[in-house]
């Protein structure tokens, strides 16, 4: 019989504390959660073996001025999965997933610049073989997600705890944040590993570590780098992935968006350019439960008009790019 991997209360407590500071020693986590080291080091590397679990540094994109896409492409069906494939190879890419029916990519895009957001949206997609409509929508407002991840709501850990892991909040910036190339090669390094070293980082920038432990503690103060926590969801009992489009009421647009914000099924939520000008990433455990959802909790709020519920088939890309094998 094939093993199958049965996580505990102590799981659940390290994703959602790597969730809440994702360069928390082990030896700090340990102590929050009344075990040892050496458990926590174990349980680290089995959920990392058995759910495919990685801690991320991620750039905060709002805090450099600069606007993040999400992008639907529809195309013929013998397509769908090497276009995913394609982006999914991009470092501007942290999002793609194949969609119910098998003809459309999600797409979320983080263009440096609009000259790189022009060249993907008006010439190298609409140029691609077998696409056959490009639906690009700009993010105008963040409700959920980023810095705020999933496993802020799974309430494992009580406040103290999270109190005891929370690193200091980052300050208020009004000015969009430079970043110096170091800075850039450093968010790179992280973006593939949050808990890279700082010996690490500086062997692979050739600075010292005086110089990358100021980097980083400047990347994280100005809330340019936050954590995400990515892993398999399925072992934890969630295994159904959907997208709403919602068309909701501009006058109700900030009341939706927080009361979304505040559901334990929602992921990701933002006020989006275009006719559906809300996007929902929600997680459930069935599709009886995302039925459920829809009905109960989505169709009851004041001024959402219309919703369209895209099951996702499978990620291709969360945040990272993993080969398909």
């Amino acid at each position: 019989m094939a093993h199958v991997y049965q996580p505990d209360a102590i799981d659940l407590r390290l994703l959602q504390a790597l969730q809440i500071d994702g360069r928390a020693p082990f030896s700090r986590i340990a102590e929050v959660l009344g075990v040892s080291d050496q458990t926590i080091a174990r349980r680290f590397r089995r959920l990392r073996n058995e759910t495919r679990l990685r801690v991320l540094g991620m750039a905060d994109h709002s805090r450099l001025g600069r606007a993040n896409w999400i992008v639907r492409l529809r195309c013929t069906p013998d397509a769908a999965e090497s276009l995913a494939d394609a982006l999914a190879r991009r470092p501007d890419t942290s999002y793609i997933g194949l969609m119910s029916g098998g003809t459309e990519v999600m797409c979320a895009m983080k263009p440096k610049s609009r000259q790189d957001r022009d060249e993907l949206l008006l010439d190298q997609i609409p140029r691609t073989r077998r696409v056959t409509s490009v639906d690009a929508s700009c993010v105008l407002s963040h409700f959920y997600g980023g810095p705020l991840g999933w496993l802020n709501k799974i309430d494992t850990l009580d406040s103290a705890q999270e109190a005891a892991l929370r690193p200091d909040a980052p300050t208020a910036a009004e000015a969009p944040v430079d970043l110096e190339p170091l800075d850039e090669a450093v968010l790179e390094l992280l973006r593939h590993d949050g808990r890279a070293t700082v010996t690490e980082l500086a062997a692979a920038t050739g600075q010292t570590e005086a110089v990358i432990k100021r980097r980083v503690r400047r990347l994280r103060a100005t809330g340019v780098l936050y954590f995400h926590v990515e892993y398999d969801h399925e072992p934890f009992g969630h295994g159904t992935e959907a997208v709403l489009w919602l068309k909701v009421d501009p006058s109700r647009l900030r009341a939706v968006g927080q009361t979304l914000a505040g559901h334990r099924e929602v992921r990701f939520a933002a006020a989006v350019s275009g006719r559906a000008n809300v996007v929902v990433s929600v997680l459930c455990r069935t599709t009886e439960e995302l039925f459920a959802y829809l009905a109960d909790q989505v169709g009851a709020i004041e001024g959402v008009q219309d919703v369209e519920a895209v099951p996702t088939l499978r990620e291709v890309k969360a945040l990272i790019y993993t080969p398909r094998r």
